[in-house]
């Protein structure tokens, strides 16, 4: 955060409608909202990022100057990379699975239906044209704006049709790409690369929990950047974010942090954070998680399924602004842009317990507790 004094800075169009149908802007580089060269920023970074103001636009082909060791490009593998503790994911697959099925019945019930109606021969026909195409009626997972195309992988990252738009897997909440924010793989899944700057990010089109109300928001992350603050996922996009969880560099200090705001103006000193104490954060895998109990009246982050940081908080701001990947809102300006990669991020509208959160680390969380947004998670 920053010392407590409310900067100056110069205040943002509304987001027009662009080539993603999401608002992006068309024009100067840098990115809806990121600071100007004559804007003060809180989470001014010391060292310039690829990418930067000034810098050519990059093409995910380009060659680099320094190899990074995560570089993921579109639809393909990196090779030999086996991150430390990754996500089992098994959890995830094994609820697409029973979705599929599920799905598949319903699928099976409406045949039986048709044939019922136009006859024994129809349907048989239509049975048999689908076994012999091999092709599910859709992704088997709940949302409607995720349905897949016959013939498209249903456990695509993406929305068919749609490759600039990361595929909702639970709720309808899909999330934009910026032109420099690229889609990759590892061992176990999809992943975004973001590269620290001003058009290196993801939107969404709406928030997707109410901040003032208990929420948990979970993700894997990996920070490539030795210094500067970095925010994985953050919720808010006007004056002030409502909640940000990230890497966080304070008085020579570098920590995880899970951060809410308590009012609308995003002063410091109405902010309250959950911060790990001696865990590495740079160039290793973590699993982040931040819960905020609103009964309980606390915030609590988890690094690798642990509690890492506690805090307590009376009450909880929730702005009206969507949820960010790769980026956070304060004093009105972009700040603290994420370096490195971002996979398997989750929502729920609940607070997760201490042995939920263990059990989602595992792959192991009870199928039930069903999250309300869910990206990156094939």
């Amino acid at each position: 955060m920053t010392d407590g004094t409310d900067r100056p800075s110069t205040p943002q169009p509304d987001p027009t409608a662009g080539q993603a149908g999401y608002g992006y802007p068309q024009g100067a580089p840098g990115g809806y909202g990121f600071p100007q060269p004559w804007q003060p920023n809180p989470y001014q970074q010391p060292l310039p990022q690829p990418g930067t103001a000034g810098e050519p636009q990059h093409h995910p082909q380009a060659p680099q100057t320094q190899q990074p060791p995560l570089e993921p490009q579109p639809g393909t593998q990196l090779p030999g990379f086996t991150p430390p503790p990754q996500p089992d994911w098994q959890a995830m697959a094994d609820r697409s699975e029973s979705q599929q099925r599920r799905r598949k019945q319903m699928w099976m019930a409406a045949i039986t239906v048709v044939a019922c109606t136009l006859g024994v021969g129809a349907g048989l026909f239509i049975l048999d044209r689908g076994d012999a195409e091999g092709k599910a009626p859709g992704p088997g997972d709940a949302s409607q704006s995720a349905t897949a195309a016959p013939g498209q992988d249903p456990n695509a990252p993406t929305v068919p049709g749609e490759p600039n738009l990361l595929r909702d897997r639970s709720g309808q909440v899909n999330i934009a790409l910026s032109p420099d924010a690229v889609l990759g793989k590892v061992d176990n899944g999809n992943v975004l690369r973001l590269r620290s700057n001003g058009n290196s990010y993801a939107q969404a089109a709406e928030p997707v929990v109410d901040a003032s109300k208990s929420f948990t928001v979970s993700a894997w992350v990996y920070n490539e950047a030795d210094g500067g603050s970095r925010f994985a996922i953050s919720q808010g996009d006007g004056t002030s974010y409502s909640f940000e969880l990230g890497r966080e560099d304070s008085n020579g200090k570098k920590s995880w942090v899970f951060r809410m705001q308590t009012d609308e103006k995003g002063a410091a000193s109405t902010a309250v954070a959950a911060t790990s104490d001696g865990l590495n954060t740079v160039r290793a895998w973590a699993l982040l998680t931040g819960v905020y109990d609103a009964q309980g009246k606390t915030l609590t982050l988890y690094v690798d399924g642990k509690e890492a940081g506690r805090a307590p908080v009376a009450a909880a701001w929730s702005g009206q602004g969507p949820l960010q990947l790769g980026r956070s809102r304060h004093h009105g300006i972009w700040s603290g842009p994420w370096a490195g990669v971002i996979g398997h991020v989750l929502v729920w509208d609940k607070p997760l317990t201490a042995d939920q959160v263990l059990a989602l680390k595992g792959g192991k969380l009870d199928k039930e507790i069903k999250p309300v947004g869910s990206w990156l998670v094939g």
